[in-house]
């Protein structure tokens, strides 16, 4: 019976030591981890009816992209949220198109109609951030698809606008007449 307490008090003993170990920071896996991210494909647009037209975007890429933030309240969180992201007019101007619609679907499959018409300057993004940092899948991530709110109440606080507001976006699908 001793034999076995001892062991016991040296295992817990022994953890106590491992937690209070320093611990050294590795800025090389941190970077490798960073890298992998930027790296990973997060959304994919493709122009229907010329799938050779597809593009696939990294987090690296929506970066390298003109950059819009805005600070709104939304019905999924609490208090004012500051997004920043590609606005959908930059994303649509990749592809040539004016008119037609967006399909754009989550991770889970989720999927809604958006009118290209709401792809509109100082209208909504794809978010990247959120509160200057980024999102996991879990809140609301990678991206999110999030209208500026409060700058156009009568426009943009319907149900309609909120059903649009997709997050967990991974695909996009234009459904257009090019220029």
């Amino acid at each position: 019976m001793k034999t076995w307490i001892k062991s016991i008090s040296a295992a817990v003993l022994g953890s106590f030591v491992l937690l209070a170990s320093p611990v050294s920071s590795d800025s090389g896996s941190a970077s490798a981890a960073s890298a992998a991210v930027n790296e990973e494909v997060l959304l994919t647009v493709q122009l229907a009816g010329a799938e050779d037209q597809s593009r696939r975007f990294t987090l690296a890429d929506l970066r390298a992209l003109d950059a819009e933030t805005f600070e709104t309240e939304t019905i999924w969180t609490e208090g004012n949220q500051v997004f920043t992201g590609v606005p959908l007019a930059t994303l649509v101007a990749l592809f040539g198109v004016e008119e037609g619609t967006l399909e754009a679907r989550a991770v889970n499959d989720y999927m809604v109609e958006i009118p290209i018409s709401d792809a509109v300057t100082g209208g909504p993004i794809i978010a990247y951030t959120r509160n200057g940092g980024a999102m996991s899948l879990r809140n609301k991530g990678p991206l999110w698809l999030v209208y500026p709110y409060d700058s156009n109440p009568a426009s943009y606080k319907n149900e309609t606008v909120y059903s649009r507001s997709i997050w967990q976006l991974d695909r996009l699908r234009i459904v257009g007449a090019a220029n």
